[in-house]
């Protein structure tokens, strides 16, 4: 919704959230993208079927559900192309391959990797890289890690500092992000790899000043590792920390507290050789006095900036990333 580059989203479908609108929902602020209760009133609403179905859902088991399935396949039969983010691969599907043939139709499974002879391994190239690299890491998964990332570049653009994406997720290569990998698709083997080959890529291509990776669930997380290979990989000289002050447990694992800032930024800093310089805030059920006092709150007791990068202006973010590269302003 905020930040797609690549379609232009007309719709959601939310049967729990029909009737409303989508910034509403997302930011407290219309955003003109209606949500729908289902695919047919989504088309009624629209006027034609539209190009393309994306299934925007993350389960944690990666899997289509069986009423997924039928919309999935209504969406077919009525010659929409599918935009698929799951671990289940639709084009080895044979229901959904015969569909998708009888229809005319493409499907794209975004977490598909590479055939593993294409895929590289980790090789050192990564010293050749010169200019800054920031990771934006989370204290979870589901957190905001993309959205925090995709505002620092856009703003980073905005003050003549040349700052490229690199995605490591589903949903960042469905937005349109022209770098990056499905890190959880790849074997492990090649996961470090992967995020080498591509930093390295972005930076011969486009001679950037400053490299942003997006970050993935959180080095303590006993389910999402994947930053572990971005740390490795990318070897980011700082890092930004996302984290909900306000999310009691993991999101997927309800047993599970959620780790301190302090206790995630020790890790990573024993983990990786790299700084926090700065820590952002999701705002999820708090208000935003709540935001201002958990501002005030994290600074003093990490002695970093920190911000909401949502609700606060973005030049906050750009003043972390200078304040500890003052040679970019220049």
């Amino acid at each position: 919704m905020r930040c797609s580059e690549k379609y232009e989203i007309l719709s959601v479908i939310d049967s729990e959230k029909s009737g409303l609108d989508a910034g509403e929902v997302l930011d407290d602020t219309p955003n003109g993208i209606p949500i729908c209760a289902d695919l047919a009133g989504a088309i009624a609403l629209a006027g034609h079927v539209p190009d393309f179905l994306i299934f925007g859902m993350a389960p944690s088991s990666g899997m289509l559900s069986y009423s997924e399935r039928r919309v999935m396949l209504e969406a077919i039969g009525l010659g929409m192309n599918i935009v698929n983010g799951l671990h289940e691969f639709l084009n080895d599907d044979p229901e959904f391959a015969a569909a998708a043939e009888t229809h005319n139709v493409t499907i794209l499974d975004v977490r598909r990797p590479h055939e593993k002879k294409n895929l590289r391994m980790f090789s050192g190239r990564i010293a050749q890289v010169t200019c800054p690299r920031v990771a934006v890491l989370g204290t979870d998964s589901a957190i905001g890690k993309r959205t925090t990332a995709t505002i620092l570049v856009r703003s980073l653009n905005d003050r003549g500092i040349k700052a490229v994406f690199i995605g490591t997720g589903q949903t960042a290569l469905i937005q349109g992000a022209r770098y990056g990998v499905a890190l959880d698709a790849i074997p492990c083997q090649f996961c470090s790899g992967e995020i080498e080959a591509t930093v390295v890529e972005v930076f011969r291509a486009e001679h950037p000043d400053v490299i942003i990776i997006e970050g993935q669930g959180a080095l303590s997380h006993p389910a999402y590792l994947s930053s572990t290979f971005i740390l490795r990989g990318s070897q980011p000289d700082a890092f930004i920390l996302q984290h909900a002050p306000a999310r009691q447990c993991l999101s997927d694992f309800p047993d599970l507290p959620m780790p301190t800032p302090a206790a995630e930024i020790n890790l990573i800093q024993t983990f990786a050789d790299a700084k926090v310089i700065g820590l952002t805030i999701n705002h999820e059920h708090m208000t935003d006095a709540e935001v201002s006092a958990a501002i005030t709150l994290y600074e003093l007791e990490l002695g970093v900036p920190t911000t909401d990068a949502l609700t606060r202006s973005p030049s906050r973010l750009v003043d972390m990333v200078l304040s500890a590269f003052p040679g970019l302003e220049r």
